[in-house]
């Protein structure tokens, strides 16, 4: 196929395989005289490379004087090619590369701080003369800026990648609009990049675990002990791949943190979901499911990361993989008991922030029409209410006072998972106390040969905080195991009326759950009216306008102001007037240059070498942070302050995209606009070579999601990198909060994963049931209980797993609607 016939911005894949006669050294032919292209390039490498005119000592190349190379020529006696191959204006400029010899030169003169990336900080000339196809490779053309030479450095290396020698390239594909080349190598290029499969040909990728750095430690694939068929699977695999060593573990019938904690040595990936058959001679056909990896050193299936991975593959059209990461999510439920931070070994224990139904009903709606279409509906929800009931509504994280739900694992002891240093200066007044080595201390306590309570305690609120997903913050440092915090019960929330409006819309109002009871679409309601009241008498500050976490333990709330109060806006509890109070305050405290911020700066406190900076807070800002937000802001009618925030993110990460060899970073310091920092855990994403393959999971779906958000006229501003503030100011948009549009007239495009433009897909129910209870709550009951009694008394049932049902005021949906 001739690649003129290729689409310019096409795939890499396909890209560069449309010219197979340039897989191997050869001769191009231009239209009027034959050269070789080895000659072509041997003048580059001899040649200078420079704004200098220099000319190949070749004097079949015509002209009054023999060129020298590196000598500099009078422009009167300039070497000159026929009229018939001079470039044409009305022509595409493709460019001839022998990739060899350019991307030596290019890093040679270009890359002058050798870490294989042309940026901003590199001090080249920002210039190089590369032959141009369609003089035979004869003469040249100069490329210009980092944003140019950094793409051509990163289509060399993707053509290397599809086996390409040499290469024509299109200046179209090294000058493109930054917004449509990114979008499009997340589309096609990183979404790719992070995939990851446990079958017999990507085991040997997911087994790698960087947190693993036991010498000659053994990969170990952990198997549910419900699944006989993985168990057979993988048996075989570690038959068939014998060098790899793979030990495959059946986990007990019941898994308790004491059995957790004694396979803390032990690192091991955990099975997840197949589709398993069997072929007509009755021999199992096992084939895992492909899903999406976080990127960099996170090599597994991560929970909440998940979530917002799963937007960006629908927008991108990519719903079998956000199918089979739920998918997996079912399987986690059946057979760990609940979604895992990830599938390692070491987060049995642990959870991450819940996006069951949400991710489940997206997906859904995504799905082409099949007759199986319900049933998986009906799965995925049935193990979302296992979920619920089995891990965030019963202790420990429940608490049963207020109705509302923490974050606390059930783990024993120091987390394994860390670097073999981090706790050492936690422990070492433990260890002096006791007068040993702190590795001496941390083996003792490791074998319960010591018992400190204090510090038992303190390993409870560092795994809750991990469980949290804002790992670290001090938002929740010794302390995120008694905080009912804003994130989660927002989350809990969603769940209630997502299975309230689920049932009603798909099953009828009632749906027979498999942990052996009927439920019906007026107790989910019922469950997330309780939930939003107790929000409102715990986690609301009217005097403040924001939302706080709450202090179980000490009954009060938290004066750290976090981002996370946005979260009330997508969950879809906060009346209008708390949504506009909300919307008020926040702007003012989390909107910076760059995004929106973790936290505010006064709430993080000074920083020091023993107090040093945390990664969600102030300054930074995170992919699942600005989602968030927008969504909220878009239901609630704040349409403008929704584009705002985006445009604002986008921007960040665009900007960085240009001046950073196609960066995509895990998170950003969305104050100072930059990924380059230094903090804990450092910044997944930014260490490559050549061209970035992956990126990073969320910032990608951030960038696919923020996009359709965008009016046509603030993506072209984006693309060509109009500072926010500049933007606003000189297209008259209103910063103050104030929405401009009224839901109905949103120009387009409406964000395409909000089936409701502009209004909160459950509110509706939400609110009629709010009415109802208000309109009955200074009336007695026929029990005589008063409205606050009513109310506790409710509580202390659903907490406890009961139902609503026997309340005279609830019935079935029918009567619910008639309250």
């Amino acid at each position: 196929m001739d690649q003129h016939q290729v689409d310019v911005h096409a795939p890499p894949d396909e890209y560069y395989s449309g010219s197979p006669a340039l897989r191997t050294p050869g001769v191009h032919r231009s239209r009027s005289r034959n050269y070789q292209v080895r000659r072509c390039f041997h003048w580059l490498r001899r040649g200078t490379i420079d704004d200098k005119r220099t000319y190949p000592k070749y004097s079949q190349f015509g002209g009054e004087e023999e060129a020298v190379p590196g000598k500099l020529l009078p422009r009167r006696r300039s070497v000159r090619r026929r009229a018939s191959i001079d470039e044409k204006a009305t022509q595409p400029r493709r460019f001839l590369v022998d990739i060899d010899t350019v991307e030596k030169i290019i890093l040679e003169q270009e890359d002058t701080n050798g870490d294989y990336q042309i940026t901003v900080e590199d001090s080249g000339p920002k210039m190089l003369k590369v032959p141009t196809a369609s003089s035979g490779g004869f003469r040249t053309f100069e490329v210009r800026g980092t944003y140019m030479l950094s793409n051509l450095l990163q289509e060399m290396a993707l053509a290397r990648d599809c086996g390409m020698n040499q290469v024509v390239i299109d200046e179209e594909r090294l000058n493109e609009n930054p917004v449509n080349r990114l979008s499009r190598m997340i589309r096609t290029t990183f979404w790719n990049g992070l995939v990851r499969c446990m079958d017999e040909g990507g085991i040997q990728a997911i087994c790698a675990d960087p947190k693993n750095t036991r010498a000659g430690a053994r990969p170990i694939i952990y198997v549910p002990h419900g699944d006989a068929a993985a168990y057979e699977y993988y048996r075989g695999v570690a038959r068939d791949l014998r060098d790899l060593r793979i030990k495959v573990v059946r986990l007990p019938r019941e898994i308790t943190p004491q059995y957790v904690k004694s396979i803390n040595d032990e690192f091991g990936v955990l099975a997840l979901a197949a589709d398993v058959s069997h072929d007509a001679g009755g021999r199992l056909v096992y084939r895992p499911l492909p899903f999406v990896v976080p990127g960099g050193r996170f090599n597994e299936q991560y929970g909440w990361d998940s979530y917002f991975e799963a937007l960006g593959l629908l927008v991108d059209g990519r719903w079998q993989l956000a199918k089979n990461m739920v998918d997996n999510f079912v399987y986690e439920i059946k057979h760990y008991g609940k979604i895992l931070n990830a599938n390692r070994s070491y987060y049995l224990t642990r959870s991450q922030p819940p996006f069951l139904t949400d991710m489940a009903l997206k997906v859904y709606e995504a799905l082409p029409p099949s007759d199986g279409n319900a049933a998986w509906l009906r799965a995925a929800l049935d193990a979302a209410i296992t979920e619920y009931f089995g891990v965030w509504m019963v202790a420990p994280r429940l608490d049963a006072r207020t109705g509302l739900s923490c974050y606390h694992p059930t783990g024993i002891g120091m987390p394994p998972e860390t670097e073999s240093t981090h706790f050492d200066h936690t422990v070492q007044p433990y260890a002096e106390r006791l007068g040993v080595s702190v590795d001496a201390f941390k083996r003792m306590y490791a074998r319960d040969e010591i018992h400190e309570p204090e510090l038992d305690e303190y390993f409870v609120h560092d795994r809750a905080v991990r469980e949290s997903g804002h790992d670290t913050s001090y938002r929740l440092e010794r302390r995120c195991a008694n905080l009912a915090t804003v994130d989660l019960n927002c989350l809990l929330y969603k769940y209630e009326v997502d299975l309230a409006d689920a049932l009603d819309e798909h099953f009828g109002g009632t749906f027979a759950w498999s942990g052996g009871r009927e439920l019906t679409a007026a107790e989910w309601r019922m469950r997330a009216e309780v939930r939003r009241q107790s929000m409102d008498t715990h986690l609301w500050n009217e005097r403040k306008g924001l939302y706080f976490d709450y202090d179980v333990k000490l009954q009060e709330q938290s004066v750290y102001e976090s981002v996370t109060a946005f979260w009330a806006l997508w969950a879809g509890c906060a009346t209008p007037a708390q949504a506009r109070r909300l919307v008020d305050e926040g702007c003012r405290k989390f909107e910076v240059r760059g995004g929106l911020v973790s936290g505010t700066e006064e709430s993080r406190g000074k920083i020091s070498l023993l107090r040093p900076n945390r990664q969600w807070d102030f300054p930074f800002g995170w992919p699942p942070h600005q989602i968030m937000a927008w969504y909220g802001m878009y239901n609630y009618g704040f349409v403008d302050v929704a584009r705002r925030f985006a445009y604002r993110w986008l921007f960040t990460i665009t900007q960085a995209f240009v001046d950073f060899n196609g960066v995509v970073p895990e998170k950003f310091d969305v104050v100072n606009m930059t990924h380059r920092f230094q903090v804990e855990y450092g910044n997944v994403g930014v260490d490559f070579k050549k061209v970035p393959r992956e990126g990073f999971g969320w910032m990608n779906a951030s960038y696919q999601v923020g996009l359709t958000y965008l009016t046509s006229h603030m993506r072209r501003a984006l693309g060509t990198l109009t500072p926010p503030d500049v933007f606003f100011q000189k297209s008259n948009w209103k910063t103050d909060g104030t929405p401009s549009h009224s839901p109905t007239s949103t120009p387009n495009p409406v964000p395409v994963f909000i089936s409701e433009a502009g209004t909160p897909r459950y509110r509706p129910q939400s609110n009629a049931l709010h009415a109802a209870l208000r309109g009955l709550g200074s009336k007695p009951d026929a029990r005589g209980l008063s409205a606050d009694a009513r109310k506790r008394q409710q509580q202390l049932a659903l907490a406890a797993g009961g139902s609503p049902e026997d309340d005279a005021r609830v019935g079935d949906a029918s009567n619910y609607h008639n309250l």
